[in-house]
């Protein structure tokens, strides 16, 4: 650069008519978003871990009817949750059953729901009707038990009065396979097309099942 010589100031071109940008501020998205994360980052556990000895001193303190913040906090919770439920359980149709779940006799559709008659007990009629049943069931038991044992004391003397190259062959023991459509073992024949029916009826209803 030659000396003397003036030195020229360099300037920017802007349009007429240009806003400058300025830095965005933090708006009500941003409050919310941060509010939501310190809620989460320190929400309390429902029902809170305590020891022990923690346990009996919060025991102590409720006899004394001192409740601490968490305490009355996990009570609110349960109390809400208890409420729930009882709701649900008010909400819910109660489906009587007859019998084994599954192939109880009124979703077999054998039996229908509105012909058996209801009744409203009261608690003391509850406990003599179980008084009751637990009774019937005594004697059905003692009968049944009578019933085996004079079947075996027959099947004793039969075997005895039997001669003795068919005694040989009576003492065997049965070892065939019990019939696969058969549910249980019983002492007389069963119905006739009994079993079908209700094989039918169980297929109609798995049937309706997966149709809903």
């Amino acid at each position: 650069m030659k000396s003397g010589q003036l030195l020229k100031r360099t300037r920017t071109n802007t349009k007429k008519g240009t806003i400058a940008t300025e830095s965005p501020k933090p708006g009500k998205g941003f409050e919310r978003q941060d509010r939501l994360e310190q809620l989460c980052l320190n929400a309390p556990t429902p029902i809170r871990y305590l020891n022990p000895r923690e346990r009996a001193r919060e025991a102590q303190r409720e006899k004394l009817g001192l409740i601490s913040k968490e305490r009355q906090r996990e009570l609110d919770i349960l109390k809400k949750q208890n409420s729930k439920k009882a709701s649900k359980k008010d909400k819910e149709v109660f489906q009587e059953i007859m019998g084994t779940p599954g192939l109880d006799l009124i979703s077999l559709g054998i039996v229908d729901a509105d012909t058996v008659p209801k009744y409203e007990l009261t608690a003391e009629d509850g406990k003599r009707l179980a008084k009751e049943y637990s009774r019937v069931l005594m004697r059905r038991h003692r009968a049944r038990q009578a019933a085996e044992t004079t079947l075996l004391r027959l099947k004793k003397e039969a075997i005895e009065a039997l001669p003795e190259e068919l005694r040989a062959a009576a003492l065997v023991p049965d070892l065939t396979p019990f019939p696969a459509n058969r549910f249980m073992a019983t002492l007389t024949p069963p119905i006739e097309g009994y079993i079908d029916k209700v094989m039918e009826a169980a297929k109609k209803s798995s049937a309706k099942e997966k149709m809903r």
